[in-house]
């Protein structure tokens, strides 16, 4: 983790195409959707729902002793600029989280695009942060990182000592997740990839949305609402769960 670099995203002209799109990736000319080169995305099912283990609800602490602590555990929402990682801290966060939100000015018009769909009039200039109890046990904080290129330079530190990672992304403007995509398996930290279904529904299905990231099957693909506290409950219990997969795994090798 410690050499691990900074994602890079690609300095794209005004109206032109980023190198690390998905019209650079598979060749197609702007304004074609994402799914070319193929007759139609290879048949996938949609991930079942999360299902937590049987018999792991913490159990009360005996009497007359004081309950541990519950364990800390670091967890990333990292993705593209505006696609909802600072509402899906602040839907779920048991504190009032800390945002680091400005104004956005002419001066990041051509720079930071939020898309035709977003409302969006604040940006985050260095990350948010929020905390939720699981149980007695384990307590999740969470850091989301900016989604900027210029701020690309924090996303080291931020990841230091994480055990996993939501990437949220928005169907409609699959490029912008790209470049977290790329700095989670360049570090070799679990991640999981979370649809934000802007409007309650989706550009495209997660089959294709699967195709068009390149992300093989053993990354856990969900939909869910950065609006709604279960919803991103849900997603973040898929994170917990592969980074245990990826702890147990490591421990028996």
């Amino acid at each position: 983790m410690d050499s691990v670099r900074s994602p890079e995203w690609p300095v794209a002209p005004l109206g032109g195409v980023a190198a690390n799109s998905a019209a650079a990736r598979y060749g197609m000319s702007s304004g074609t959707g994402p799914i070319v080169g193929r007759a139609g995305p290879p048949p996938s099912a949609p991930p079942p729902p999360y299902q937590p283990p049987s018999g792991t609800r913490a159990s009360s602490p005996p009497v007359g002793r004081p309950a541990a602590p519950p364990v800390p555990v670091k967890i990333l929402v990292a993705g593209g600029f505006g696609v909802g990682k600072t509402t899906t801290v602040g839907a779920i966060s048991e504190i009032a989280p800390l945002t680091t939100e400005a104004e956005m000015t002419t001066a990041g018009i051509g720079v930071d695009d939020p898309g035709a769909r977003s409302s969006k009039t604040t940006t985050t200039v260095a990350m948010d942060f929020g905390c939720v109890t699981i149980d007695r046990s384990l307590k999740l904080y969470l850091f989301g990182t900016p989604g900027q290129s210029r701020f690309g330079f924090m996303w080291d530190d931020l990841a230091r000592g994480a055990l996993g990672a939501l990437v949220v992304v928005d169907s409609a403007r699959l490029d912008d997740c790209f470049p977290a995509i790329d700095f989670f398996e360049r570090a070799g930290l679990p991640f999981v990839v979370g649809v934000n279904a802007f409007d309650g529904r989706l550009a495209l299905e997660l089959g294709e949305i699967r195709w068009a990231l390149a992300i093989g099957d053993h990354v856990p693909l969900v939909q869910f609402d950065a609006r709604d506290r279960l919803s991103v409950r849900d997603a973040l219990l898929v994170v917990l769960d592969r980074a245990l997969d990826r702890a147990t795994r490591d421990r028996r090798a």
